[in-house]
């Protein structure tokens, strides 16, 4: 206990452990930015597949797994702490390289990809709740937005290098050697540098709160329907990563069929991520104003970049409005996510947050569906329009019934825990 009152959150005191966390979200982002470019033309170009819905698939696997296990893995940083759940992520992917080099047919990818969604479920996980906990309440809206800066840029660096290299190579395997050095270097770094955090998040809250220790059925029944602030935040997040998959499946694919070159699909597609990397200020910018209003203009702007790239056909506007949607994403990403983080009880802040990023994941798969059959039996540009009407209508829910969460000027209460009956004592998960 002596040991506990000791400990102190914040960015300065434990920048040595933040900065590890923050290299590791940038090796996070490297390792699925560099399928971004490649993948979807190695489909196509060397594997054979013509089905639009075929090459998404690798997506629709990619998101569901992620989501799945994102929800388990607030479960178990809560249970068995943030550094196993890490460790585990990173020796998940290093068969992801060999996959991809080897790969005879669409099948072995979509493996492959589920490999990653694992990996990114775990490692994002809990990178983003170990700078939590290390930065505390104060810092919270700068932690997150740090971390999905950083994590964004590595993407953009990823689809980028890996383009650059398909250009002056082939599509494989030499791009996938840089993927191999990345994951290998991120788990010897997990392994032996990273030390656990759980026991700062322990700091924030007080067991006995009526709000404490809620089982873990009634953590997801509250984040999904049971706070109507945390509902228009979750429909919020699936929907916003429908843009996120366009960037994956359609924006190559249409590129690539309106003549532009693979290293000008890279740069367009990396300047999306890149953008990400303000995710930095508008973080901190929430930690000032509010978590709302970025969000709401976050949700139209990103939507608005999206639908404008149909009716441009030259390569300087699409990199133009590719970071206007990156812009709109930079503000609303990080913010949304820390809506969960404001609404929790610290003893189910990583629970509550799994649940969240969940239902946010799932827009993969769903996504890569609605994206994939769009332009299966429409056409390339209905999937641009389906994606920026979403964004419009979701933006829109949240306007109306989103409330803001900031701890310090928030109007958010959440509801009565659902085990609440006096005397009764809490069950346990």
């Amino acid at each position: 206990m002596s040991e506990q009152t000791d400990l102190k959150q914040g960015i300065r005191e434990h920048l040595g452990q933040f900065s590890l966390h923050v290299l590791l979200v940038f090796a996070t982002g490297l390792t699925i930015g560099s399928e971004r470019t490649v993948v979807p033309v190695l489909g196509g170009d060397v594997l054979g597949v013509e089905s639009f819905f075929v090459i998404g698939s690798f997506v629709i696997s990619f998101g569901f797994v992620k989501a799945l296990l994102n929800l388990y893995a607030g479960k178990w940083g809560e249970e068995h702490g943030r550094k196993p759940v890490l460790v585990l992520g990173w020796l998940t992917a290093l068969p992801i390289p060999v996959v991809l080099v080897y790969a005879p047919s669409w099948s072995w990818i979509t493996v492959g990809n589920i490999l990653l969604g694992i990996n990114q479920a775990l490692t994002w996980s809990m990178a983003i709740n170990a700078k939590i906990d290390l930065a505390g309440p104060e810092q919270r809206g700068l932690a997150v937005g740090i971390d999905e800066a950083f994590g964004y840029t590595g993407v953009a660096a990823g689809a980028w290098i890996t383009g650059v290299i398909a250009g002056q190579t082939s599509l494989r395997p030499e791009p996938f050697y840089f993927l191999a050095v990345v994951v290998v270097l991120a788990t010897l770094i997990s392994v032996f540098l990273i030390k656990e955090t759980v026991q700062l998040a322990q700091l924030e809250g007080d067991d006995d709160h009526h709000d404490a220790n809620l089982p873990f059925k009634d953590v997801l029944k509250r984040a999904t329907y049971g706070d109507r602030t945390l509902f228009a935040a979750a429909q919020a997040g699936h929907i916003e990563n429908f843009v996120d998959t366009l960037f994956w499946i359609a924006v190559p694919l249409y590129l690539t069929s309106q003549g532009l070159a693979i290293e000008a699909v890279g740069v367009v597609v990396g300047v999306h991520s890149a953008v990400y990397f303000l995710q930095v200020g508008t973080g901190g910018l929430a930690d000032r104003i509010g978590r709302r209003p970025p969000v709401i203009a976050g949700m139209f702007l990103a939507g608005g970049g999206v639908l404008g790239m149909v009716f441009v056909d030259s390569y300087l506007p699409w990199v133009v409005l590719s970071g206007v949607s990156g812009l709109g994403m930079a503000l609303l990403y990080p913010n949304l996510m820390t809506v969960p983080s404001d609404a929790a009880h610290p003893t189910w802040r990583s629970a509550g947050m799994g649940v969240y990023r969940m239902w946010r994941d799932a827009g993969y798969g769903v996504g890569a569906i609605l994206i994939g059959l769009s332009m299966e039996f429409v056409n390339a540009e209905a999937a641009f329009y389906m994606t920026a009407i979403l964004m419009f209508v979701s933006g829109a829910i949240v306007y109306l019934w989103m409330e803001e969460t900031h701890p310090d000027f928030g109007t958010h209460e959440p509801p009565a825990p659902a085990t609440e009956a006096p005397g009764q004592p809490t069950p346990e998960d």
